[in-house]
């Protein structure tokens, strides 16, 4: 047995789950509330949610997850935490982290997608959209909280005008608690075995380079 093996599941992160939305314009309090929810589901299940770190519903989803108890990691499009508060009149609280790219609303995007394990969408205008497109072009899994309107109300017209095979799983659902059953499914079927294994023959220390 390799003396890494049956050690695996404390030796990589919990799993992360991105909320990605509307971070403006009319934001009904139904659905605002329905973020706030799906954040307690999150932070309940002792998983880390990623956002952009910006005002709309993913802060809703954010403030839930930190009265659950959970980890909240936020991915700037800001240098510092001056230009996130100034300029991008971001929020910073419920935010156990914030890590500043300083790469701009766009270009933040990348890293706030390839952090996640699991992505979930609610709402959303052309942001949300282009998170979309990266997630579903690098193969991710996601999650679309319908009745939250905006872009996720095309997405399956979307996908189906596509017409490209990416590995990437969809699922949806209008309930916050069922939408996370089904992505802890595909999590535990396809990513933690890949984890697990990679676990098996790593270090979990990482190498000192000699």
């Amino acid at each position: 047995m390799n003396r890494y093996e049956g050690e695996h599941v404390e030796l990589f992160p919990h799993m992360s789950v991105g909320v990605m939305g509307s971070a403006g314009g009319k934001l009904a309090p139904e659905v605002l509330k329905r973020l706030y929810e799906l954040g307690g589901e999150i932070g309940r299940r002792g998983h880390v949610l990623i956002n952009g770190a910006c005002p709309g519903l993913p802060h809703e989803a954010a403030k839930g997850a930190k009265a659950a108890g959970g980890t909240v990691i936020g991915i700037s499009p800001a240098l510092n935490l001056r230009q996130h508060v100034e300029e991008y009149k971001s929020p910073t609280r419920g935010y156990d982290a914030i890590i500043f790219t300083g790469s701009g609303l766009m270009g933040r995007e990348i890293e706030n997608i390839r952090s996640c394990d699991v992505v979930i969408l609610a709402g959303g205008r052309s942001g949300t959209l282009g998170e979309f497109a990266i997630a579903y072009d690098e193969g991710k899994v996601i999650g679309v909280l319908e009745g939250t309107g905006g872009i996720t109300e095309h997405l399956r017209d979307i996908i189906g005008m596509v017409k490209k095979e990416t590995g990437s799983e969809v699922v949806y659902g209008a309930d916050p608690a069922d939408l996370m059953d089904k992505l802890e499914k595909i999590y535990w079927r396809r990513l933690h075995p890949q984890y697990a294994a990679l676990m098996e023959t790593n270090n979990p220390d990482g190498v000192v380079e000699a």
